[in-house]
């Protein structure tokens, strides 16, 4: 599996490892797990490129969920030909993608086009839906969707040999560092059901005897039950801080989001994260965005 599997750093706002996308060529065709956003379309092709094969080569997109730095170039492909795999709850975002557009353009304002790019819808032949369990073959391999909620509730995880694709809901890790940072984007963060996951990814780890994890937000890791331990430990005091934080919290967003960066921050520097790894973090995973969402959670689930 891993002599095949190729990380492609797509270089999100020219700099490297924010997001991932992984190449996986089979005997039947060309995988890809996961796309990055439209924006970032032209350096996936040029990547695609420098291995000798163009959009058109790529027969598979599984997604692991919709967010736009996972999923917005999948209508690209689509128009190439390749059939996209989600979520059977993130399907209709992807056929008709106005309300998660216009709902991203809400957050982001001026600066969506700079950052997201063009998302096209994809033709309803072209998707599939997944469900808990699912299989696909990818040649002499079989690629298995695992339901995974909590950072979305239309997120998958996926396992093809030993390694588990976790999108969001293994955590935001950056190449050379222990930190797991919980992704908190808004809106739908549900730490309960993280849990459910986190339990299911140790549960596919046994079962499918897992060495390795690659998360969209960076790269293939082999220590996968330190990692795990690490996302166990980041629920943990994500939740704690929201309860201690958030229950009598009468201030204005702007300071809730400084109280989030400084927090995160420490959480961060605890584990030995420096200036620039912290900059990656925070370009995968704005602390701002993570404040919004964890308040939506506290306010909607525990208030």
């Amino acid at each position: 599996m891993l002599d095949r599997l190729d990380t492609l750093d797509l270089h999100f706002q020219d700099r490297q490892h924010i997001i991932a996308a992984y190449l996986y060529p089979h005997a039947d065709g060309v995988a890809l797990i996961e796309t990055g956003p439209g924006s970032t379309f032209p350096t996936l092709q040029a990547r695609l490129a420098a291995r000798g094969l163009t959009p058109a080569d790529i027969s598979e997109v599984f997604l692991t969920h919709i967010h736009l730095d996972h999923a917005g170039a999948a209508g690209h492909f689509a128009r190439h030909g390749a059939t996209i795999y989600a979520h059977h709850v993130g399907i209709p975002h992807l056929s008709g993608p106005g309300r998660l557009l216009a709902s991203a353009r809400r957050i982001y304002g001026d600066d969506m086009d700079a950052l997201w790019g063009e998302m096209h819808p994809v033709p309803d032949d072209q998707l599939v839906a997944l469900d808990d369990g699912d299989t696909v073959s990818l040649g002499e391999e079989d690629l298995t969707a695992l339901d995974t909620p909590g950072h979305a509730s239309h997120h998958m995880s996926y396992v093809v040999g030993d390694v588990c694709f976790t999108g969001d809901v293994g955590g935001v890790r950056i190449p050379g560092e222990r930190h797991v940072e919980l992704p908190l984007a808004p809106p739908e963060i549900d730490l309960d059901a993280w849990r459910e996951s986190l339990a299911a990814l140790r549960a596919a780890a046994d079962r499918h005897d897992l060495r390795h994890l690659a998360p969209t937000h960076f790269g293939l890791y082999d220590d996968l039950s330190a990692h795990l331990e690490r996302l166990d430990t980041a629920i943990e005091t994500a939740d704690d801080w929201a309860a201690r934080t958030l229950s009598g919290w009468d201030d204005s967003e702007e300071a809730l989001q400084d109280a989030m960066t400084e927090w995160m921050r420490g959480q961060a520097s605890e584990q030995g994260v420096g200036h620039d790894a912290w900059e990656r973090y925070e370009r995968a995973n704005p602390s701002w965005m993570a404040a919004m969402g964890l308040q939506r959670y506290w306010t909607t689930q525990k208030a």
